[in-house]
């Protein structure tokens, strides 16, 4: 029978007589056994069974892989990578569960924006005889528009559509109409790219084309929008309403199982001050969300309890969001939550800087910019840059 030490020599022998090794454990999802105590049964049947029944054998593999290497030769760090860094379905925990020792959450529309991805580009369906059409993506979105509609910060301000057909711009691709109050109103419904960001450019075109069409308002729906397209909000008498795609939609055939409560949401621009100190240093103070009324026309403020955490990247430099102050405002009793959560006693006079609609001083950026990030309870996020 093969020792530990011939298992290593036979499979990876450049590590023999290494110490400290570091393991980068791509896929890192794969890569762990089913939790000890789970029922053997579970719901799972049929083919899901014999999926989960494969990638639990193949973990099990690879971690007693590693935990062999860590005995004779010694493991100084595992670091685990994977854009999906939660539990699959069969791994004896609740699947999607995030891994609880996750660090860095840096999405790929992050990973576009900053120019390390490149824009993925998706081949065209040959629509010659004898192949199906396939749905677009433009079509899909607005399918799920119309069954949708937009939803705002609160309830009562969700944007229902009594009819939204194509429209042939070149921007402006659909017209929307829904009631404020008894009046019918017309939307000029632009959509961003599948993959990458909207730029500010890309919403004056639009709400320009919408201005020269009659349009009453512009609706932009997107994955991601730039930071600077956060400040454009109007152009002349065409309001322009962001609205953020939920991330779901690139899942478009599984959506018939999901609630669409939640497909586009227009959260508003951040009311923030910005407070100068005696000493030269700055903080900043949150004091809500601007949110746009479809009703009445107006912006009203909605204040900081509609707002679950907020960053601040405190010397900006317009092409990556770096977080360097964080707190969080949560709802409910957030101290209490995070005890439960890493389940163990929380400094108290820490956890008060944390958790603060005021920042902590901070040191004029060098760049000239700051740039705070708000994000919602639903998750929904948005930006605002700033000249100092």
């Amino acid at each position: 029978m093969e020792t530990e030490g011939q298992m290593i020599q036979r499979v990876m022998p450049d590590l023999m007589g290494l110490k400290n090794i570091l393991v980068l454990n791509d896929e890192a999802h794969h890569c762990y056994r089913e939790k000890p105590d789970a029922d053997e049964e579970e719901d799972l049947k049929g083919e899901e069974r014999k999926e989960a029944e494969k990638n639990n054998e193949a973990a099990r593999l690879w971690i007693s892989g590693l935990e062999m290497v860590n005995r004779k030769l010694g493991v100084a760090r595992v670091i685990d990578l994977s854009a999906t860094p939660f539990f699959l379905s069969g791994s004896g925990y609740a699947e999607g569960t995030l891994f609880p020792w996750t660090m860095s959450d840096f999405s790929l529309m992050d990973a576009i924006e900053c120019g390390i991805v490149k824009l993925p580009r998706v081949p065209v369906r040959d629509k010659r005889a004898g192949y199906e059409a396939k749905q677009s993506f433009p079509q899909m979105i607005l399918e799920n528009l119309k069954a949708a509609g937009v939803q705002q910060a609160h309830k009562e301000d969700r944007i229902t559509f009594t009819a939204l057909t194509p429209w042939p711009g070149d921007l402006v691709c659909a017209e929307g109409r829904y009631l404020e109050g008894e009046m019918d109103k017309r939307a000029a419904i632009f959509i961003g790219p599948e993959f990458g960001t909207v730029q500010r450019a890309d919403l004056v075109a639009a709400a320009r084309e919408a201005g020269d069409s009659g349009f009453d308002v512009l609706i932009a729906c997107a994955f991601n929008y730039e930071a600077h397209a956060t400040e454009f909000s109007k152009l002349g008498r065409i309001p322009v309403l962001k609205a953020r795609m939920n991330a779901d939609l690139h899942m478009a055939e599984d959506l018939k199982t999901t609630s669409k409560a939640n497909l586009f949401v227009i959260f508003g621009e951040p009311d923030i001050t910005l407070l100068p100190e005696s000493d030269g240093k700055l903080r900043v103070k949150v004091n809500g969300v601007d949110v746009f009324k479809p009703q009445t026309g107006e912006v009203i403020s909605d204040g900081a309890d509609g707002i679950a955490c907020w960053f601040i990247d405190t010397d900006y430099n317009e092409e990556s969001f770096f977080v360097r102050h964080a707190y969080f405002l949560g709802a409910n009793d957030p101290y209490s939550a995070l005890k439960t959560t890493l389940k163990a006693e929380i400094d108290a006079d820490a956890w008060a800087t944390l958790n603060s609609d005021i920042s902590r001083p901070f040191e004029n950026p060098k760049s000239g910019r700051i740039a705070v990030k708000v994000i919602n309870h639903l998750g929904d996020e948005v930006m605002k840059v700033f000249k100092v």
